[in-house]
């Protein structure tokens, strides 16, 4: 097992700097000053021009440029904002927070709705439910998650007026950010309207977070009643059965547990279908997450937000499908039995 978690790191370690080196090269097409690319700083003074080519080695070649591009990076010296002349790892750190949570939240709902359906769909003798929860699921996969959003909007929001289209709280709470989460900072605030801020918060979180859940969630129930069929016929099933155990205590013990293995293999798959997703909700829900900062940094050719932005999307993306591989392999048994093979 050591062995196996040495080479995804070492896997971790080269993607990474392949991410690293792409940058860079992309940092010397940008149409910009190359100090201004790399620093965000516009009108620099001749002592601050010394010391970035200094910091930089914008004197000497190429590979000794990259080195220490990367030293400085890896140092979190992202760079200013050319925009607002602030910190870029101060506004990502403002950002992420709130990608997060929405991810989580969109994540939690596709699992929570998409594995039953998935069961069910596998287990109901009715044609008609089956039909009926694979055409939700394919029609779901299908429509573009920008025309979803705005018709959610349209529907929820301005026609019905039952949820907030906009934002992540009304402006009239003042929420003291301790964790940066703020579902879970309005309970952790000691205001006297915290619970109202707290519902306030999750009814802002829902049009998004519906949103972006719809394409994890067809993925969910789709590989759910994919892997529920399978199991189904496996002999240790049979055996379950035939020894009078109660359907439900099969599903749940027996079938459910062994059915969520290539559920969790295939989210790790789409982590990065997941992020550009992630990016559009934010934009038409005006979420204060790291796409819509992104986004706006695009628009408004802020090319150290766009290097920031990119880096720790990308970064999180490899770290996290890195991660999920492992747990994969660590709850699978054939996986598992395959690995110790190997040492």
């Amino acid at each position: 097992m050591i062995r196996y978690l040495i080479r995804r790191l070492n896997l971790f370690l080269a993607t990474s700097l392949i991410l690293f080196i792409v940058m860079f090269i992309a940092v010397s097409k940008f149409p910009v000053d190359r100090i201004a690319a790399l620093t965000g700083v516009q009108q620099p003074t001749a002592q601050q021009i010394t010391r970035i080519t200094q910091d930089y080695r914008l004197n000497d070649g190429q590979i000794s440029q990259f080195i220490a591009y990367l030293q400085q990076r890896l140092d979190g010296d992202l760079g200013l904002s050319s925009t607002s002349q602030n910190l870029i790892l101060d506004e990502l750190t403002a950002v992420l927070p709130a990608s997060f949570e929405l991810g989580f939240f969109a994540g939690l709902i596709a699992v929570l709705f998409g594995i039953p359906l998935g069961v069910l769909a596998s287990l109901s003798t009715n044609k008609i439910t089956q039909h009926s929860i694979m055409a939700i699921t394919l029609t779901g996969y299908s429509i573009p998650v920008f025309w979803l959003g705005l018709t959610l909007s349209l529907w929820f929001g301005v026609q019905l007026g039952w949820l907030p289209i906009s934002g992540q709280i009304n402006l009239l709470y003042e929420i003291d950010s301790v964790t940066g989460f703020l579902l879970i900072d309005t309970l952790l605030s000691d205001s006297k309207y915290a619970l109202s801020a707290f519902l306030d918060a999750l009814q802002h979180i829902i049009l998004p977070a519906v949103t972006l859940a719809v394409l994890p969630f067809t993925v969910v129930v789709r590989i759910t009643r994919s892997a529920m069929m399978t199991i189904m016929e496996e002999t240790y099933i049979k055996a379950a059965e035939a020894r009078g155990l109660h359907t439900s205590t099969i599903v749940m013990r027996h079938a459910l547990p062994n059915a969520f293995i290539p559920v969790l293999k295939n989210l790790g798959l789409m982590l990065g279908a997941f992020a550009s997703y992630a990016m559009v909700v934010e934009v038409i829900f005006s979420w204060p997450g790291v796409g819509a900062w992104l986004v706006s940094g695009i628009y408004q050719r802020d090319y150290t937000v766009i290097q920031g932005g990119i880096l720790s999307v990308a970064l999180l993306i490899i770290f996290l499908s890195i991660l999920i591989e492992i747990m994969h392999t660590a709850l699978n048994p054939i996986s598992r039995k395959e690995l110790y093979a190997a040492n």
